[in-house]
C-alpha cells in the first residue's frame, strides 16, 4: 500500500506538471483548452469542474492524463470538431511554430523536473560515494571478465582515461558505455590496463549478469521469501551460511558462485542460527536458487558529498543528463528476448519505490520516472508528444500539412501500439507476481 500510495502521488505530480507544459503555452497562444484532467475519464469523471472555457478534472484510470485542445486530433478523436471550419483560436489554425512549442511543451517540463529535483536532493542531502580507499577488498567479478585479466579484489578506478568518482558507476560503464581502456588497481598495489569486446555488455546480459562488479559480501541472509527451499530448510533472517556441501563459503559470492555450478542439484548446507551450527538438506528452485538474499550491507564504506544549492542545482543537470543516457543505453538490450520478459508496466515501476516511505527515496525515483516520461513521450510515436512533432517538423519542412486522414489513422495504430505495449508490460508484471 505504501508503493502503491507513492506511485500515484509520484504520478499524479508528473502528469499535471506534464500537462501544464502544454497548458501553458496553448493559453499564451491564445489557443483553447476544452479540458484539463488527471487520469482518464473514461465514461465517468470522480472531479470535474469547468472554469471558463476549461473543464478541470480528476478521472478515474490512472493511466496518464490529458489536456484537450481544441482543433487538434489527439486522443479524443474528435472527428467531428474538425469538419468544421477552422476558427482562429484551434490549434490547427496557429503558425507551426507555435503548435510545435505547445506539444514539446510537456517532454520540456519533465526534463526540467527531473534535473530540478535531482539538484534538490544533491544540495538537501549531498551524495554517497564509494572511493578506492573504501572497497579495500575490492569487488567480487564475474568469471565471464576472467578471460580479459579480471579477477577478484580488482578496484576499477578510471575507464578510457577518465578516473571515476564513484567506483560503484563501474557496472552502469560496462554494461551501456563503449569502452576502450579500464585502468584496474590490483590487490598487490600494481595497476593495469585492460580491455574488453565492445559487445561485452549484450554478452554479459544474455547470460544474466547485469552486475559484473559486485563488493564483497558476507554471507549472512537478510530475508527469505514465504515457502521457499531456504523457508523449508530452516533458514531465516540473521542466519549465516558457513558450508554447501563440503565448500567453505567466506563470502556471498562464494555460495553464488556454487549454486550456479551445481545446476539446481540438492546439496547440504551448514549454517549458523542464533549461534548454534546446523545443517540441512536443501532442494532448490528449478532456477537453482533457494529463496534468499544477501546480507544487509556490503563489505565497503561510503564518502558523504556534500553540496551548496548552487552546486547542486549544477550537478543535478549533469546527473539527469548521465540517467537519461544510462536509460537509452538500456533499449539496446529491451530488443532481446531476455529484455522482453523484462519489461514491466506499473508493478514494476511501483517496485522502485522502497517499501517504508522515505522523501529522499521518493524524490529519487520521481525524478527518474520524470525523465523516463520525457524521453518515452518524444519517440516519434503517433499518439504520444514525438508523433505530432514528427508530422510537425515535416510541416515545416515541406510547408505542406498532412491529409487529416493519415492523422487520424496515424494516432488510431500509435494507440492501438501503446495499448498493445501497456497490456504486455503489465501482463509481464502479473506473470512475475503468479511465478515469483
Amino acid at each position: 500500500m505504501i508503493k502503491a500510495a507513492q506511485l500515484i502521488l509520484s504520478l499524479s505530480i508528473l502528469v499535471v506538471l506534464h500537462e501544464l507544459g502544454h497548458f501553458i503555452p496553448a493559453k499564451i497562444f491564445k489557443t483553447r483548452v476544452e479540458k484539463f484532467y488527471l487520469f482518464f475519464d473514461v465514461k465517468f469523471s470522480l472531479f470535474k469542474k469547468k472554469i471558463g472555457e476549461t473543464v478541470y478534472g480528476i478521472g478515474w484510470l490512472p493511466l496518464g492524463g490529458y489536456v484537450k485542445i481544441a482543433g487538434m486530433i489527439d486522443e479524443s478523436m474528435d472527428t467531428e470538431q474538425m469538419k468544421q471550419p477552422p476558427q482562429p483560436w484551434e490549434f490547427r489554425s496557429k503558425p507551426a511554430w507555435q503548435r510545435l512549442i505547445i506539444m514539446v511543451g510537456g517532454v520540456t517540463v519533465n526534463i526540467i523536473v527531473g534535473f530540478l529535483i535531482y539538484g534538490l536532493i544533491l544540495a538537501n542531502y549531498g551524495r554517497e560515494i564509494v572511493t578506492t580507499e573504501n572497497i579495500p577488498l575490492g569487488f567480487t567479478v564475474a568469471e565471464q571478465l576472467n578471460p580479459y585479466g579480471f579477477e577478484d579484489g580488482d578496484r576499477v578506478v578510471a575507464i578510457n582515461g577518465k578516473p571515476l568518482e564513484n567506483l560503484l558507476d563501474v557496472n552502469t560503464q560496462v554494461m551501456l558505455r563503449k569502452i576502450q581502456d579500464i585502468e584496474v588497481l590490483k590487490q598487490d598495489g600494481s595497476k593495469k590496463h585492460l580491455t574488453l569486446p565492445e559487445d561485452i555488455g549484450m554478452t554479459l546480459f544474455k547470460e544474466g549478469v547485469m552486475y559484473p562488479f559486485t563488493p564483497y559480501a558476507t554471507a549472512e541472509i537478510k530475508n527469505i521469501l514465504p515457502d521457499s527451499p531456504a523457508e523449508k530448510a530452516g533458514l531465516k533472517s540473521g542466519d549465516k551460511i558457513l558450508y554447501a556441501n563440503d565448500q567453505a563459503i567466506t563470502y556471498w559470492h562464494d555460495f553464488e558462485r556454487f549454486i550456479r555450478k551445481n545446476s539446481g542439484q540438492n546439496f547440504q548446507l551448514t549454517f549458523m542460527s542464533s549461534g548454534e551450527e546446523k545443517t540441512a538438506e536443501v532442494t532448490p528452485y528449478e532456477t537453482g536458487k533457494i529463496g534468499i538474499e544477501v546480507a544487509t550491507k556490503p563489505l565497503l564504506e561510503t564518502t558523504q558529498v556534500d553540496y551548496t544549492l548552487g552546486q547542486g542545482l549544477a550537478s543535478g543537470v549533469g546527473f539527469g543528463i548521465n540517467v537519461l543516457r544510462n536509460y537509452v543505453g538500456q533499449l539496446k538490450y529491451v530488443f532481446t528476448k531476455q529484455g522482453a520478459s523484462q519489461l514491466g508496466g506499473f508493478g514494476a515501476i511501483g517496485g522502485l519505490f522502497p517499501a517504508q516511505w522515505d522523501w529522499q527515496s521518493f524524490w529519487m525515483t520521481t525524478a527518474l520516472i520524470s525523465i523516463i516520461l520525457a524521453f518515452m513521450n518524444i519517440l516519434p510515436i503517433p499518439a504520444l508528444d514525438g508523433g505530432h512533432v514528427m508530422f510537425l517538423l515535416y510541416e515545416m519542412i515541406t510547408g505542406r500539412t498532412p491529409n487529416q486522414k493519415v492523422l487520424e489513422y496515424a494516432q488510431m495504430i500509435g494507440f492501438f501500439l501503446l495499448i498493445a505495449l501497456l497490456l504486455y508490460a503489465n501482463g509481464n508484471d502479473i506473470y512475475r507476481a503468479l511465478t515469483k
